[in-house]
């Protein structure tokens, strides 16, 4: 920050932040995720004369770090929605949707950029940004069509918590693979091995011993009377209690040579666990609502439009075989359900979104995947986004109609095998 004032610092925060939440609103009122906003304005930003004349071209390191909280924040408030407890109470056709979802996008992946002569960390880091799901677009469809009961949403919603918990680990392998950790079959068996084992360890602490140990002390605490004119203690807050969780688990997980998102997520599933006792949603929702745009405005102005000329038949290749191992993979989980079914859930599982540019981003952070390839990331992330919701209304009406689906037998049926 050497040589820019704090007058410099507002005027970028000002600009900036104003674009991001006007671009977002656009695209919100024509049925259109605010994230693709949001990133078009650091597109605008990054390419454009307002680039120098906000001099950010002397230091953008102020924006890392916002955009850096901005991810870790918005991975630790995706794993509020997901406890770790509903990893117990999805059945056997969303475990089979999310798996093959996973497997098939991340070998389709790998095979098709190893293929045309990148090397393998650059062709883990594509397929990993092709494997997660960006789920919440879907839920939004499916809330506005009035279709959360059909058996095809709870599907989608459980295949979502299981398909985050497994991008996680697969991204976990991936950031210590690219850390040097080897590329020999030995070596990453041994860094998938250490994801896979941090994640459970954080599982079982968060969802087994935390809440058994809470529950003795509880049971074992009987309440004090306070004193006249003695100061009632008060215990730490929700909020403060969820990001000293947050950071502390990104820190440990930067620590052990993975992602610090993935200690953030998993933080977020831990916390979620005690939603009783410290609701902290609502109190978050502001701080993501100032700092996650800056992680999406920075995606935007690390684009450079020049780059896609020379990629845009490659970045259109990426996106429709995103959108087809989805369908295929997620679609063969499904098949038990029905051919209309089985497509309704292909559809859910295909916006990549924020998930896909998260990948992709620390890639790029990492100097493991070039900046052209960096931004056929971005277009398959962006137009899976911007498809999906006109193919999932399709799919749906194809089955349903114009009528909302009768409220399907309770989630017990999906739980005894789908």
């Amino acid at each position: 920050m050497d040589g820019i004032s704090i007058e410099t610092v507002l005027l970028q925060l000002f600009v900036l932040f104003a674009l991001a939440k006007v671009a977002g609103m656009l695209c919100e009122r024509v049925k259109v995720s605010a994230v693709i906003g949001e990133i078009f304005a650091g597109i605008i930003v990054g390419n454009t004369i307002l680039f120098q004349w906000l001099s950010m071209d002397l230091d953008i390191s102020f924006f890392e770090i916002l955009s850096e909280l901005g991810v870790i924040f918005l991975l630790f408030a995706v794993g509020l929605e997901t406890p770790f407890s509903e990893l117990r109470k999805v059945g056997k056709t969303a475990m089979m949707v999310a798996v093959l979802g996973v497997l098939i996008p991340l070998a389709a992946g790998f095979a098709l950029i190893i293929a045309l002569g990148h090397g393998q960390t650059e062709a883990l880091f594509i397929a990993a940004a092709m494997v997660a799901t960006s789920v919440g677009i879907t839920a939004r469809v499916i809330k506005d069509m009035s279709l959360t009961h059909s058996k095809e949403a709870r599907v989608i919603i459980g295949a979502a918590v299981i398909d985050d918990v497994l991008g996680m680990i697969v991204l976990a392998i991936v950031v210590g693979v690219a850390s040097g950790s080897g590329t020999g079959i030995l070596d990453i068996v041994l860094v998938a091995a250490e994801g896979i084992l941090f994640v459970l360890a954080v599982i079982f602490i968060g969802s087994i011993l935390v809440p058994k140990a809470r529950k003795k002390i509880a049971a074992r605490k009987e309440p004090q009377p306070v004193a006249c004119g003695e100061q009632k203690r008060h215990a730490i807050s929700p909020l403060p209690l969820a990001i000293i969780i947050c950071l502390g688990l990104s820190v440990f997980a930067s620590v052990v040579g993975l992602a610090a998102i993935i200690g953030a997520f998993l933080a977020g599933m831990a916390f979620a666990e005690f939603k009783d006792k410290w609701p902290c949603e609502e109190d978050f929702h502001p701080l993501n609502e100032f700092l996650v745009p800056f992680f999406f405005l920075y995606v935007g102005m690390s684009v450079d439009i020049a780059s896609f000329g020379g990629v845009l038949v490659l970045a259109i290749l990426v996106t429709l075989l995103a959108v087809a191992t989805k369908l295929v993979g997620c679609g063969l989980g499904a098949r038990s359900l029905g051919g209309k079914s089985a497509t309704i859930i292909g559809v859910g599982m295909v916006p990549r979104g924020e998930v896909g540019i998260i990948v992709a981003s620390i890639g790029l952070s990492m100097a493991v995947i070039s900046q052209s390839m960096f931004s056929v990331v971005v277009f398959m992330s962006m137009a899976t986004t911007i498809i999906a919701p006109p193919l999932l209304t399709w799919a749906f009406k194809r089955k349903y109609g114009d009528k909302c689906p009768v409220d399907e037998p309770a989630a017990e049926t999906l739980n005894n095998g789908g």
